[in-house]
């Protein structure tokens, strides 16, 4: 979805002759949530010229009550009307970073937060992080009578089938169609292996764009489910038994030079830059697991025999490890992240990734040998003898290696580090005190 840098004069401009009268200023909270102020277009001076304001202490990892002023500021650049209208006319939306009163951008505002690490590794020599993400999602049927999410599958397909074994086709073509009118260059669509699970990929785009991108994916994905009676859901594990979604992160460095991650003359065409980077990434693996699946249910995915890796390792050709090496060389070289799933806040997981892998080019953090074979298929032994650390097993464990790892209080600033590390905690000890339907099957009786 390429960039445009509209002026203010074009803003105006577009608003009128797209009988705009609604505009939906958007940014994203601690949690990954898109939170929105609609607001008529009456007020659009008002946003153009940075002064409309929101009660900032009512958003998660905001602020406190007293401190609840805030501003929008709008980035013209996602300056967008949505294709679908209604009668009352069109809904313009804009992406907007947050600030204080005295003008300052808020700590706390994850988009912010990414703007400083991308400024970070511009005065690093970089210009640019791509990213291609690959997102998953299901599709459930909503119930007739209250119209709320139900668990049944609206297919029993699985990977890349038709109609009618694909009975979301319809659906997921027209999300296709929804996000092509919005500008989205789609790159494929299919079923994904388990029941009612699909995959849409879109170009690659900068780390910011991209992290916009997957916002406005969730939304048109959310928005045309329900006018054929679904949900869709980017909950990684909504049932047990089946794979599990995830969000592979695709992503390349650039200097003024091309692509930093390629070298024709170096092992696998990589350069010395792509290993120092993937060096950095399976260091600090661990603790942006807390980050990048970011939800209890998250690991309930990322348990062995369903793709999900599950273990700290790399590898050119085979698919078992966290980090791939796709075969594409010259301007597509890239590293492939598959641990991330979609609840993932797309920019706390891009600026953690990318401090991550920036920390191993300031090192010079070289990575472990690849495993070029399936890790499924080892003992624990030979794992040991191979240097291969397995992922945090539950969010608890995630959180760990989060708070003791400095470089993530830096890739989050202190503001999200603390707030993300506090409302997380709270999110383990609440699931800790619940007794599940497992709990109850197998031991009420046993016991």
């Amino acid at each position: 979805m390429a960039k445009q840098q509209f002026t203010k004069d074009e803003i105006r401009k577009m608003a009128k002759e797209e009988n705009v009268r609604f505009l939906r200023l958007m940014f994203t909270d601690l949690f990954g949530i898109i939170k929105n102020v609609e607001v008529p277009v009456s007020q659009l001076e008002k946003l153009l010229d940075n002064k409309l304001m929101f009660d900032g202490s009512s958003i998660d990892g905001f602020v406190r009550i007293e401190e609840s002023d805030m501003y929008l500021y709008p980035d013209l650049s996602t300056w967008m009307v949505f294709p679908w209208g209604n009668e009352h006319g069109k809904i313009a939306r804009v992406i907007c970073e947050v600030y204080t009163p005295d003008g300052k951008p808020f700590e706390g505002d994850p988009r912010n937060n990414l703007i400083r690490v991308l400024k970070e590794m511009r005065e690093a020599g970089y210009t640019d992080f791509n990213i291609g993400p690959e997102p998953e999602f299901f599709l459930f049927k909503l119930d007739p009578e209250t119209g709320k999410p139900t668990t049944n599958l609206n297919d029993k397909g699985s990977y890349f089938d038709l109609a009618p074994m694909d009975l979301g086709e319809n659906c997921r073509r027209d999300i296709v169609l929804e996000l092509e009118n919005m500008g989205f260059d789609v790159e494929a669509s299919h079923h994904e292996v388990a029941p009612g699970q699909h995959e849409i990929d879109f170009k690659y785009a900068d780390a910011l764009s991209a992290a916009d991108n997957i916002q406005t994916f969730k939304l048109v994905v959310k928005t045309v489910a329900r006018k054929y009676n679904l949900h869709a859901t980017f909950m990684p594990k909504p049932l047990d038994g089946i794979n599990g979604s995830g969000m592979h992160l695709n992503m390349s460095l650039f200097h003024n030079k091309g692509n930093a991650f390629y070298d024709e003359k170096n092992e696998l065409q990589l350069s010395q830059e792509a290993y120092w980077f993937l060096g950095g990434l399976l260091k600090h693996a661990r603790s942006f697991t807390a980050v990048c699946d970011p939800i209890v249910n998250s690991y309930k995915r990322l348990v062995p025999g369903f793709e999900a890796p599950v273990y700290v390792a790399w590898s050119g050709s085979n698919r078992s490890p966290l980090i791939r090496v796709p075969s594409s060389r010259g301007l597509s070289t890239r590293l492939e992240l598959r641990s991330v799933d979609p609840s993932a806040n797309p920019y706390l997981a891009i600026a953690t990734v990318l401090e991550a892998g920036l920390d191993g080019i300031r090192n010079k953090i070289e990575p472990p040998k690849s495993i070029d074979r399936n890790i499924y298929r080892m003992d624990e032994k030979e794992r040991k003898d191979n240097h291969i650390d397995d992922l945090p097993s539950t969010l608890h464990n995630a959180l760990k290696a989060f708070e003791a790892d400095k470089v993530m209080e830096k890739a989050l600033g202190s503001h999200i580090y603390q707030s993300f590390l506090e409302a997380k905690r709270l999110e383990w000890a609440s699931y800790r005190q619940e007794v599940t339907q497992w709990e109850r099957d197998q031991y009420l009786e046993q016991y």
